[in-house]
Protein backbone atom coordinates (compact mmCIF):
# COMPACT_ATOMS: atom_id res chain seq x y z
CA UNK A 1 0.00 0.00 0.00
CA UNK A 2 3.03 2.56 0.93
CA UNK A 3 4.91 1.79 -2.70
CA UNK A 4 0.83 2.47 -4.37
CA UNK A 5 0.57 5.79 -2.19
CA UNK A 6 4.36 6.83 -3.30
CA UNK A 7 3.42 5.97 -7.15
CA UNK A 8 0.84 7.71 -7.07
CA UNK A 9 2.11 11.18 -5.01
CA UNK A 10 4.94 10.97 -7.53
CA UNK A 11 2.35 10.18 -10.41
CA UNK A 12 0.64 14.02 -8.96
CA UNK A 13 3.53 16.02 -8.52
CA UNK A 14 4.68 15.27 -11.99
CA UNK A 15 1.08 16.10 -13.82
CA UNK A 16 0.84 19.11 -11.27
CA UNK A 17 4.86 20.02 -12.36
CA UNK A 18 3.37 19.73 -15.91
CA UNK A 19 0.10 22.01 -15.79
CA UNK A 20 2.31 24.30 -13.97
CA UNK A 21 4.95 24.79 -16.95
CA UNK A 22 2.12 24.95 -19.43
CA UNK A 23 1.54 28.62 -19.07
CA UNK A 24 -0.30 29.86 -22.01
CA UNK A 25 2.11 30.60 -25.05
CA UNK A 26 -0.03 34.14 -25.30
CA UNK A 27 0.50 34.88 -21.62
CA UNK A 28 2.30 37.80 -22.48
CA UNK A 29 0.71 39.16 -25.99
CA UNK A 30 -0.96 42.22 -25.06
CA UNK A 31 2.83 43.00 -23.72
CA UNK A 32 4.44 42.67 -27.16
CA UNK A 33 1.99 43.96 -28.79
CA UNK A 34 2.63 47.38 -26.95
CA UNK A 35 6.33 47.16 -26.85
CA UNK A 36 5.92 46.39 -30.96
CA UNK A 37 3.46 49.78 -31.14
CA UNK A 38 6.89 51.53 -29.89
CA UNK A 39 8.86 50.41 -32.56
CA UNK A 40 6.54 51.26 -34.94
CA UNK A 41 6.40 54.40 -33.21
CA UNK A 42 10.21 54.62 -33.12
CA UNK A 43 10.70 53.99 -36.76
CA UNK A 44 8.12 56.76 -37.36
CA UNK A 45 9.89 59.36 -35.17
CA UNK A 46 12.87 58.80 -37.51
CA UNK A 47 10.68 59.23 -40.60
CA UNK A 48 8.90 62.42 -39.48
CA UNK A 49 12.48 63.80 -38.00
CA UNK A 50 10.13 64.28 -34.88
CA UNK A 51 13.60 64.36 -32.05
CA UNK A 52 10.26 64.74 -29.47
CA UNK A 53 8.86 61.86 -29.43
CA UNK A 54 12.05 60.03 -29.74
CA UNK A 55 13.16 61.59 -26.45
CA UNK A 56 9.79 60.27 -24.97
CA UNK A 57 10.20 57.01 -25.66
CA UNK A 58 13.31 56.74 -23.58
CA UNK A 59 13.86 56.17 -19.48
CA UNK A 60 15.74 59.24 -18.47
CA UNK A 61 19.25 57.91 -17.47
CA UNK A 62 19.29 55.15 -19.20
CA UNK A 63 22.14 53.77 -21.62
CA UNK A 64 23.32 54.30 -25.01
CA UNK A 65 26.26 52.23 -26.69
CA UNK A 66 27.85 51.81 -30.00
CA UNK A 67 29.92 49.03 -31.35
CA UNK A 68 31.85 49.71 -34.19
CA UNK A 69 32.95 47.00 -36.55
CA UNK A 70 37.16 46.96 -37.47
CA UNK A 71 36.69 47.86 -40.91
CA UNK A 72 34.43 50.78 -40.56
CA UNK A 73 36.59 51.71 -37.20
CA UNK A 74 40.07 52.02 -39.70
CA UNK A 75 38.14 54.12 -42.00
CA UNK A 76 36.66 56.21 -39.37
CA UNK A 77 40.57 56.43 -37.59
CA UNK A 78 42.04 56.79 -41.03
CA UNK A 79 40.69 60.82 -40.30
CA UNK A 80 39.74 60.86 -36.62
CA UNK A 81 42.94 58.25 -35.02
CA UNK A 82 41.41 59.12 -31.40
CA UNK A 83 38.07 57.21 -32.74
CA UNK A 84 37.10 54.23 -30.42
CA UNK A 85 35.71 51.01 -31.18
CA UNK A 86 33.44 51.24 -27.88
CA UNK A 87 31.20 54.72 -28.49
CA UNK A 88 28.40 55.45 -25.49
CA UNK A 89 26.18 57.93 -26.80
CA UNK A 90 22.38 59.30 -25.11
CA UNK A 91 19.30 59.17 -26.63
CA UNK A 92 18.98 62.74 -26.31
CA UNK A 93 22.13 63.05 -28.81
CA UNK A 94 20.25 60.91 -31.12
CA UNK A 95 16.38 62.48 -30.27
CA UNK A 96 18.28 65.98 -31.28
CA UNK A 97 20.06 64.35 -34.37
CA UNK A 98 16.76 63.27 -35.88
CA UNK A 99 15.16 66.73 -35.01
CA UNK A 100 17.24 68.69 -36.70
CA UNK A 101 18.44 66.42 -39.73
CA UNK A 102 18.56 68.32 -43.03
CA UNK A 103 17.71 65.36 -45.16
CA UNK A 104 15.19 62.67 -45.38
CA UNK A 105 16.39 60.05 -42.71
CA UNK A 106 15.32 56.24 -42.37
CA UNK A 107 15.96 53.44 -39.48
CA UNK A 108 14.64 50.22 -41.71
CA UNK A 109 13.86 47.22 -39.39
CA UNK A 110 14.23 43.36 -39.95
CA UNK A 111 13.85 40.41 -37.90
CA UNK A 112 12.42 41.73 -35.29
CA UNK A 113 12.15 39.68 -31.90
CA UNK A 114 10.30 40.81 -28.85
CA UNK A 115 10.56 38.95 -25.53
CA UNK A 116 9.12 40.30 -22.03
CA UNK A 117 7.25 38.72 -19.03
CA UNK A 118 5.00 41.91 -18.72
CA UNK A 119 7.40 43.96 -16.43
CA UNK A 120 10.89 44.42 -18.66
CA UNK A 121 11.02 43.51 -21.92
CA UNK A 122 14.05 43.06 -25.03
CA UNK A 123 13.77 43.80 -28.55
CA UNK A 124 16.28 42.72 -31.12
CA UNK A 125 16.74 43.49 -34.67
CA UNK A 126 18.63 43.96 -37.71
CA UNK A 127 18.34 47.43 -38.68
CA UNK A 128 19.38 50.03 -41.95
CA UNK A 129 19.96 53.30 -41.14
CA UNK A 130 19.23 55.36 -44.35
CA UNK A 131 20.31 59.21 -45.23
CA UNK A 132 17.90 60.19 -48.49
CA UNK A 133 17.35 56.45 -49.30
CA UNK A 134 21.01 55.65 -49.16
CA UNK A 135 22.68 52.82 -46.18
CA UNK A 136 24.86 54.79 -43.88
CA UNK A 137 25.37 52.17 -41.62
CA UNK A 138 23.46 48.87 -40.66
CA UNK A 139 24.12 46.00 -37.99
CA UNK A 140 22.39 44.42 -34.73
CA UNK A 141 20.15 46.65 -31.94
CA UNK A 142 18.84 45.74 -29.43
CA UNK A 143 17.05 47.65 -26.55
CA UNK A 144 16.01 46.72 -23.01
CA UNK A 145 12.68 47.94 -22.37
CA UNK A 146 10.65 48.65 -18.97
CA UNK A 147 6.67 48.88 -17.97
CA UNK A 148 6.42 51.92 -16.35
CA UNK A 149 3.16 53.91 -15.13
CA UNK A 150 3.51 55.88 -18.53
CA UNK A 151 3.83 52.56 -20.88
CA UNK A 152 6.97 50.97 -22.23
CA UNK A 153 10.14 52.66 -22.06
CA UNK A 154 13.67 51.92 -23.50
CA UNK A 155 16.26 51.95 -20.60
CA UNK A 156 19.05 50.89 -22.73
CA UNK A 157 20.05 50.72 -26.52
CA UNK A 158 23.04 48.80 -27.80
CA UNK A 159 23.86 48.30 -31.42
CA UNK A 160 26.66 47.63 -33.93
CA UNK A 161 27.52 49.83 -36.62
CA UNK A 162 28.56 48.48 -40.08
CA UNK A 163 29.39 51.38 -41.99
CA UNK A 164 28.30 51.16 -45.94
CA UNK A 165 29.88 52.79 -48.89
CA UNK A 166 27.47 55.47 -49.04
CA UNK A 167 27.80 56.80 -45.29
Amino acid sequence: MRFLLSVLFVALSFTTAVHASEAPADAHAADRAQIQKVVEAFKAAIIAKDGKAVRGMFLPGGSWLMAMDKAGLAKVRAKHPEAKQLVPGSYEEFAGFVGSAPKPIEEVFSNVRIQTDGIVGTVYFDYRFEVEGKATNHGAETWQLVHTDDGWKISAMLYSAIMDDNG
